[in-house]
């Protein structure tokens, strides 16, 4: 691994978007020498799907959403609107219907392997590259380093994971299959739910945290590095001649020269990138978290866990329990349906009873940016100038500092410090 500090030329870089990847990416350049300048059309970093997310960096957590079970798993699921995954097939979205194609498509074996396989490429380089940076940095955020417990209800779900689990070991993760007391011994918090479980896998060196704190963190961190942050600034479009990126245009007409753009805005990626000429097979997918405090309480996880059959996560941070998941694909609003916030809740309250103060939650949503595979879309682009770090899904967290790092080379001319083959918006062809 290098995070030593680079010397080059003065490029000047926009990074477009200041959630965690956004910050990430422009912390990583500046690592690198390049004059960066930040634009985000909120006031602060980090307050879109950023601002509460579950949680986790969850290297663990990369088995792609198609899998040869998914379709069996939809039927299930279809038109349930408290199910895990809710999709409105109802509705004339032709942007939702292609993406469901190419997302069937991606259902088979032998690509879902494929697709694991490059996500976890990743998020295990995300994983070694944030410690690095918090030690660089003495970033504190409610990091939790003691690991994270998948646990399952469903035999035939813990018999697919078990068979995965060999997969990913392969490819470098350190995961232990666990009976159901040495899930509870490893996380007390679960005794409640001791009939339910029949059993976990572990991943030890999975963490957990607040990527909002960490995102806000690391914007001061880049700005001692000299990276200027433009807030409370929206893009109308970038502006290209020919194959080049002449210009990123702000709303207002204000045109801004650079030598590189690095477009990282999660599920508005595409939407900007179509001023140029193309889109790109990104969808959001809407997910809910709640907050609840647990000051003075007794009975919350401190391990970060992953409920398997519900598809919901669980982060302890500092005095807050965090509690996120589900998916819906549903258009760009992130809108809470209050019908599906409170299947957090109750899902939450049902196996920590006594964890929180349950009486005031905190809900949110925010739009998770998808793509059919599962992998985020790390790269160039046919418009020389202009990158994509986007598309992390449920993974930006995880994701964040890897791929900040792995664009940073691109952009600067170095040599990846992974194999991004495979990862760049050409797998989908035009």
């Amino acid at each position: 691994m290098r995070f030593s500090f680079r010397v080059m030329f003065s490029m000047r870089a926009i990074v477009l978007g200041a959630g965690v990847v956004g910050v990430g990416t422009a912390y990583a350049l500046a690592r690198r020498g390049a004059d960066v300048l930040v634009i985000d059309r909120q006031p602060a970093p980090a307050l879109e799907t950023s601002f509460a997310n579950g949680g986790q960096i969850s290297a663990c957590h990369v088995t792609p959403w198609a899998t040869p079970n998914t379709p069996h798993q939809l039927a299930k699921w279809f038109g349930r609107p408290d199910a895990p995954l809710y999709l409105p097939f109802w509705k004339p979205d032709l942007d939702l219907w292609r993406w469901g194609i190419l997302f069937l498509a991606n259902t088979s074996m032998t690509r879902s392997c494929r697709n694991m396989e490059r996500a976890l490429r990743v998020a295990l380089h995300s994983r070694n590259t944030i410690k690095a940076w918090r030690a660089e940095t003495g970033l504190h955020y409610d990091e939790r380093t003691c690991g994270i417990l998948n646990f399952y209800r469903d035999p035939r779900e813990f018999e697919a994971a078990c068979r995965a689990n060999a997969a990913m070991n392969a490819h470098g993760l350190d995961r232990t299959v666990k009976t159901p007391d040495e899930c509870i011994a490893l996380e007390p918090a679960l005794e409640h739910a001791r009939k339910r479980i029949i059993g976990g896998i572990y991943s030890p060196s999975d963490e957990s945290g607040d990527a909002m704190m960490f995102a806000q963190g690391l914007a001061k961190e880049a700005e001692k590095l000299g990276v200027r942050f433009r807030f409370d600034t929206s893009v109308a479009g970038l502006e290209a001649a020919g194959k080049t990126l002449k210009a990123v245009v702000l709303e207002g007409g204000e045109r801004l020269t650079c030598d590189a753009a690095v477009v990282c805005l999660g599920s508005f990626s595409g939407k900007l990138t179509k001023s140029v000429g193309f889109g790109l097979p990104i969808y959001p997918a809407k997910g809910y978290s709640i907050t609840v405090s647990t000051e003075g309480r007794s009975g919350a996880p401190t391990v970060s866990l992953i409920d398997d059959e519900n598809k919901m996560v669980f982060s302890r941070l500092g005095e807050r329990l965090r509690a996120a998941g589900t998916a819906e694909l549903n258009g760009w609003s992130d809108a809470i349906d209050q019908r599906r916030a409170d299947v957090i809740l109750a899902k939450t309250r049902d196996l920590f009873p006594e964890a929180a103060d349950y009486a005031e939650p905190n809900f949110w949503a925010g739009l998770r940016p998808s793509t059919p595979d599962s992998a985020p879309i790390i790269g160039a682009t046919p418009v020389s100038g202009l990158w994509l770090n986007t598309g992390h899904g449920t993974l930006g967290w995880t994701m964040a500092a890897g791929s900040g790092d792995v664009i940073a080379d691109c952009v600067t001319g170095e040599t990846p410090a992974i194999d991004i083959d495979g990862l760049g918006m050409d797998r989908f062809g035009r």
